[in-house]
């Protein structure tokens, strides 16, 4: 079992930067992959990225790819969104997850604990 909660979000100007972090609680942070998604108003929930539990590479969706940075630090169990060159369309709520499959997830039913979400708004 582990507990996941997030912090930062909220909005920001187009072009700019945002930060978003997920810290886990609960059994041993570095046996899991961590993912990120975001679900825009009207849409389905996406996948936006995975840190596997090596957390030695990222792989992410080709529409935040070179933007967004996912980045892990298993002694303080936290694993953070970057978020770089924001455009409106990146407008969401962001949750974490955490999977114990290997490589990386990226489907939601690969992911059974979940972050509360945080909302990111992205202002033209």
């Amino acid at each position: 079992q582990v507990q996941l909660v997030q912090s930062g979000g909220g909005l920001v100007q187009a072009g700019g930067s945002l930060r978003l972090s997920c810290a886990a609680s609960g059994r041993t942070f570095s046996s899991y992959a961590m993912g990120w998604f975001r679900q825009a108003p009207g849409k389905e929930r996406e996948f936006v990225g995975a840190s596997p539990r090596s957390g030695l590479t990222t792989y992410y969706t080709d529409s935040v790819k070179g933007r967004f940075t996912i980045s892990r630090d298993n002694a303080k169990n936290t694993v953070y969104l970057q978020m770089n060159s924001v455009h409106p369309s990146d407008t969401a709520v962001y949750y974490c997850a955490a999977s114990s499959i290997l490589g990386y997830p990226k489907k939601e039913g690969d992911y059974p604990y979940w972050g509360q979400g945080t909302q990111v708004t992205v202002s033209s």
